[in-house]
Parts: C-alpha cells; sequence; structure tokens
C-alpha cells in the first residue's frame, strides 16, 4: 500500500530540499539587493515590507513548484529555478527603477506601495511559473 510512496520518497525529498534551497538563496540576495532591511522593518511591525517580501516569496515559490513538476531531473529543476530567481530579482530592480520613490515608500510603511510590490512579483511568478517547459 505505501510501496510507491517509500519509493518515492528520496526523490521527493531531493527535490523539496533544493526548492527550499532555491528560496531561501533568493531571499537571501532579494534581501541584499534592497536598500532597507526587510527583517528589521517586518520585525519593527512594518506592515508594506512584510506584504512586499511576502508578495516576493509567492512570486519565487510559483515557478519554483512548476519547476519540480516540470523537470524530469534535478540538474533541469535547479536550472529552472535559477532562471525564475533571476527573474524575480529583476522584477524588483525594474521596481525600483521605474518607481525610484519605492525605496523609501516601503520603509515609511506605505502599505500601497507594499501591495504594488507584491502583486507585480506575484504577477511576474505566474507568467514565470507558465513560461517553465
Amino acid at each position: 500500500m505505501f510501496d510507491p510512496i517509500l519509493t518515492a520518497l528520496p526523490a521527493f525529498g531531493m527535490y523539496f530540499v533544493a526548492a527550499i534551497a532555491l528560496l531561501t538563496v533568493f531571499l537571501t540576495v532579494y534581501a541584499l539587493i534592497t536598500p532597507y532591511n526587510e527583517m528589521t522593518l517586518i520585525r519593527t511591525g512594518n506592515v508594506a515590507a512584510s506584504v512586499s517580501f511576502g508578495g516576493a516569496l509567492i512570486g519565487i515559490a510559483l515557478p519554483v513548484a512548476v519547476a519540480v513538476v516540470a523537470s524530469h531531473n534535478l540538474i533541469l529543476m535547479l536550472g529552472w529555478g535559477i532562471i525564475a530567481c533571476i527573474i524575480q530579482l529583476l522584477v524588483f530592480v525594474v521596481a525600483r527603477v521605474a518607481l525610484p520613490q519605492i525605496c523609501q515608500d516601503i520603509p515609511a510603511d506605505k502599505v500601497s506601495a507594499g501591495i504594488f510590490l507584491a502583486a507585480l512579483s506575484i504577477g511576474v511568478g505566474i507568467i514565470n511559473a507558465a513560461c517553465i517547459l
């Protein structure tokens, strides 16, 4: 009864660990390219930072999840995951260039800026995920 699950468990573990590693690396790099410290802002109750960071997490989790489903091996999954990370990081860079005040709005807890950045990350993440073959 549980044989198929037990047989697939090592592959599940490899893909799960790889996906969590991709998310962790992405969030670390994302936090480094933003001119403010999301974790500090979130700990102090900054809603805009929490919403935008949460949107970035969802925005990368979507294509990474699709990469797990669509890939036939771990290397291919990691390749698509890295491409997805680069695209999602570029979302912030483009948003920062298009709306330079966003870097002041998030630390100032302007929730509309956080929602916009989250929506942008999620929207591009959905398209990013749909493009993974």
